[in-house]
């Protein structure tokens, strides 16, 4: 069966390009779910998009060694068929830095968004290829990293001894009775941006990074603490 779907033929094409939109729409999912920038149709396209400029390439390489093999000959013309899966690896990279922005406090968001289009991409060129025993596999590890690693992530980062906190305070001036709130609970400041004096409201914010010691408490915990002092308007943890 998987030699018969290997050939050209037009079932072979139907299949591979079906192929392309189901592993699309896998990775997708879960994005699209999200909201994010990059979801379940954008995913789509680009995988049967990939795929189709395989299945181009290798009906012209097929038709210029088969029915226009003499007229190739007799102009001398040179044609490499992996020029077309490259261009589509490059494509792929203006497509991906579209998606990457930085948004509030230093923070770069879309990076995921990034590559998950960049590898729908090339799932798409191996299913147009005909390379199956690798597509099923890769959109199931695909699925694992978007989906069920994301919770570990999360999980994993906010067990970090550093820490980094966005604060919004009623005056600079109030920045040492922070630092000395964070030295209580265990921490140790050891670097402070200003992001700006004051704001629309009148209030001022900065990023602290913060190294907390073995027995500190939770990242939640600290976040409370910080928040319950009258000088604190809002703040949040960073994480990327």
């Amino acid at each position: 069966m998987l030699d018969y779907l290997r050939e050209f033929n037009f079932v072979s094409v139907c299949f591979r390009l079906l192929l392309a939109l189901a592993a699309g729409g896998a990775s997708g999912y879960g994005r699209a779910r999200k909201k994010q920038n990059a979801g379940l149709r954008t995913y789509m396209l680009v995988s049967v998009g990939a795929a189709l400029t395989m299945l181009v390439s290798m009906y012209e390489y097929q038709m210029l060694t088969g029915q226009w093999a003499s007229a190739v000959e007799a102009v001398g013309l040179k044609y490499d068929a992996s020029r077309f899966s490259a261009q589509v690896v490059q494509g792929m990279g203006f497509l991906a830095a579209g998606t990457i922005i930085g948004i509030a406090h230093q923070q770069v968001s879309g990076l995921t968004t990034a590559i998950g289009l960049f590898t729908s991409a090339v799932l798409g060129l191996a299913c147009g290829a005909g390379f199956y025993e690798a597509v099923i596999p890769t959109v199931f590890i695909i699925i694992l990293a978007l989906e069920l690693m994301h919770p570990v992530e999360g999980s994993f980062k906010r067990r970090l001894r550093n820490i980094d906190i966005a604060i919004e305070l009623t005056s600079l001036s109030e920045m040492s009775t922070v630092t000395d709130k964070v030295k209580s609970l265990g921490g140790q400041v050891f670097d402070i941006d200003i992001e700006g004096d004051e704001d629309k409201n009148g209030y001022s914010s900065a990023i602290l990074s913060i190294k907390l010691a073995k027995d500190s408490p939770s990242h939640s915990s600290i976040l409370s603490s910080l928040a319950e002092l009258s000088c604190v308007y809002s703040i949040q943890e960073l994480i990327s």
